[in-house]
């Protein structure tokens, strides 16, 4: 669904970021008038226009915050929450020594933080114990009563933020009664930022200290505890299913089976052929060719570098091939929603695989439609039809 850009890649993180709209999370004039400024592909032009409009749409929160009008102010800092994230997007060369990799990370939660303080629900930062150090994490309760609720766990995926997870179900969770807690896991958001934490395939060692954390809170009813994965998420999530039973079900949003072979179909043949024959500079030198040709292509597999920990393209084949569900998915027990996007322009195919493998789970295979303008990836544009899907699925469950 090509929404203002011709680009793939741009077409898709303007509407990503068009679809938080739902939950305040953009106006659609902002989005126009800065899409409008960003010529095709360019990606220094796509960091100085929405770096541009987040930082007026903050300037206007903030003079709203000073002069006592909270509704207004915590509207245009949440957008201008959102509109930082857009601007980092794509700094993904040398993310670790880009001064505008951590400023506008940082702008894009302290806007986030100070829109979030003026909503009625209760709400913290947590801190998840997690090996030897802890896990940055958001909890969002429906009120401050301390009554045990039902709670979803958020799970997001290769590329998302902490901040994200508002927009991305909590909003929609807590309109129906829902506690969420999300967390930024290794790979993720500050735990790459900060903390410098890898992604790792065996996510069952994340997620387990997590769900201990959740018990630790009274708020959260031990037994209707929901798992949610957002785009990659949704092989962590399964991942870790496969080998935690307290959990009363899981949502996949959308299914992924094996994380490598829906990479390698993006790539020629003949790259993997080179790389498990060790020939990795060649096909390094192809991949820089390629690269330079596609936007999509060049951001994911430099964010890989980043966020896996390997040092040249050429090397993430091979750990993308540990991320399966391969073996495994037949431990999976509790009740699975598996979501699927008609046109989903990196995961085609995988929600499928994901279902026909769920043979000792009682599973849910849910595709939403282009026609329905749900057809993309995690269903970018249409956020309040996945989540009457998600929530309504959740309601029966729990």
């Amino acid at each position: 669904m090509k929404f203002l850009f011709d680009d793939e890649s741009f077409s898709f993180e303007t509407l990503r970021a068009a679809g938080f709209a739902n939950y305040g999370g953009a106006d659609l004039g902002e989005i126009l008038v800065t899409a409008r400024a960003i010529p095709e592909g360019d990606e220094v032009a796509w960091h100085r226009a929405w770096k541009a409009t987040a930082r007026r749409v903050e300037a206007l929160g903030r003079e709203s915050l000073g002069n006592g009008h909270v509704v207004s102010a915590r509207e245009a800092l949440l957008r201008a929450s959102n509109y930082y994230r857009t601007a980092e997007f794509y700094r993904r060369e040398d993310p670790v020594h880009d001064p505008e990799v951590a400023e506008l990370s940082r702008a894009a939660q302290d806007s986030f933080l100070a829109a979030i303080d003026l909503f009625d629900f209760t709400f913290e930062r947590v801190s998840i114990p997690y090996l030897d150090t802890a896990l940055p994490g958001y909890l969002y309760l429906v009120d401050g009563s301390g009554q045990p609720r039902p709670t979803v766990i958020y799970n997001s995926g290769y590329d998302s933020t902490l901040e994200e997870s508002y927009f991305a179900i909590a909003a929609a969770a807590l309109a129906r009664g829902y506690n969420v807690l999300a967390f930024d896991g290794p790979g993720q958001g500050g735990a790459i930022r900060e903390q410098r934490l890898v992604f790792r395939h065996d996510w069952e060692a994340v997620i387990t200290p997590v769900v201990d954390f959740a018990l630790t809170r009274p708020e959260i009813a031990a037994d209707r505890i929901a798992l949610s994965g957002y785009s990659l998420g949704g092989y962590l999530v399964a991942r870790a299913a496969a080998f935690e039973n307290r959990l009363a079900a899981v949502i996949l949003d959308d299914g992924v089976f094996d994380f490598g072979s829906a990479v390698a179909r993006l790539l020629p043949p003949f790259l993997g052929r080179w790389i498990a024959d060790g020939n990795t500079g060649a096909a390094d030198q192809v991949l820089t060719l390629l690269m330079a040709a596609n936007t999509q292509l060049r951001w994911a597999l430099h964010n890989g570098v980043w966020v896996m920990g390997v040092d040249s393209p050429a090397e993430l084949p091979a750990v993308f091939a540990r991320y399966t569900l391969a073996g495994i998915a037949d431990r999976i027990t509790a009740p699975t929603l598996v979501l699927d996007a008609e046109n989903d322009q990196f995961f085609k195919g995988e929600p499928q695989r994901v279902a026909d493998a769920l043979v000792n789970a009682k599973a849910t295979l849910v595709t939403l439609r282009e026609s329905e303008g749900a057809g993309e990836h995690c269903h970018m544009g249409a956020m309040g039809r996945a989540h009457q899907v998600i929530f309504d699925w959740l309601d029966g469950v729990l």
